[in-house]
């Protein structure tokens, strides 16, 4: 499934599986001046090379790997020879060997699909990608996962920033999510002049600073509250009910993959792989 929105310089492709349910999850890429931003996922890479036929492309960058931001990769590489893709230089394995670096539970397998081996460069932060009109600065923002890395334009006000801003207010945390490396990293792009915000998924936000920092007050009230009641001796399965509220569906849909429980012990700092 494939949504198409213009906003002015940039074009948003919301990218999801067909799906015979009515629940599904959407992931974004952009087209701007050329530069592909993320490329979606696999299921729906036939739909995006449709879309982008008869527009040049220049480069692909992903803001991370997980298999919802490359699933085009390997497919617009093999179309278009010569096409650079840039990462994080912690993400050039995964892209090369998306089976054998980043195993898929069934229900990633499910809504997104296996990405195809692509060749990447790295990008690093610090460092610019220029396309015929714009500079992009390159900023590493840790948490969402250790190779994210975020897109910032400043004439324009442009930040990419991938998964690590959605919006809404967290209860639950994936398997290996560090949350005060994500904090760390919201604080960080919070302090950017930046004019529109086009994330990974969700809708783009005009003049982000209050939604910004709405949610770091609230990812750090939520961890002063775990970490309060654990220091007063309470099991994690009490903070999870206490501060995260009752079950959620994700947590059935990704079989405990993805969970209220992985969230405090993020903030516990034992959220491992």
């Amino acid at each position: 499934m494939l949504k198409i929105n213009p906003f002015d310089e940039v074009i948003r492709y919301d990218l999801a599986h067909r799906l015979p349910v009515r629940w599904r999850y959407w992931t974004t890429a952009y087209l701007v001046d050329g530069m592909l931003v993320d490329s979606g996922c696999a299921h729906a890479a036939p739909e995006l090379l449709t879309a982008l036929a008869n527009q040049p492309l220049i480069c692909i960058v992903n803001t991370h790997t997980h298999e919802d931001h490359i699933g085009a990769n390997g497919d617009l590489q093999s179309q278009r020879p010569g096409l650079e893709i840039y990462a994080h230089p912690l993400a050039l394995p995964v892209l090369a060997d998306p089976r054998g670096k980043q195993p898929q539970q069934l229900y990633r397998r499910i809504f997104w699909g296996w990405p195809k081996p692509s060749q990447g460069k790295p990008l690093a932060d610090g460092e610019t990608v220029e396309t015929e009109h714009y500079r992009f600065q390159v900023i590493y923002t840790p948490g969402h996962s250790l190779d994210h890395i975020c897109l910032y334009q400043p004439e324009q006000g442009w930040l990419f920033t991938g998964d690590l801003f959605v919006g809404g207010k967290e209860r639950a945390l994936r398997v290996g999510y560090d949350i005060w490396q994500i904090i760390a990293s919201l604080k960080y792009i919070a302090g950017l002049p930046a004019r529109r915000l086009f994330p990974g998924s969700a809708q783009v936000r005009e003049n982000p600073q209050q939604e910004l920092a709405s949610k770091i007050d609230y990812l750090e009230d939520l961890g002063g509250r775990v970490l309060e009641l654990h220091r007063q001796g309470w099991s994690i399965q009490s903070i999870v009910r206490a501060v995260c509220g009752g079950p959620m569906q994700v947590e059935l849909i990704t079989l405990g993959h993805f969970t209220r429980r992985c969230l405090v012990l993020s903030y516990l700092g034992m959220n491992g792989e």
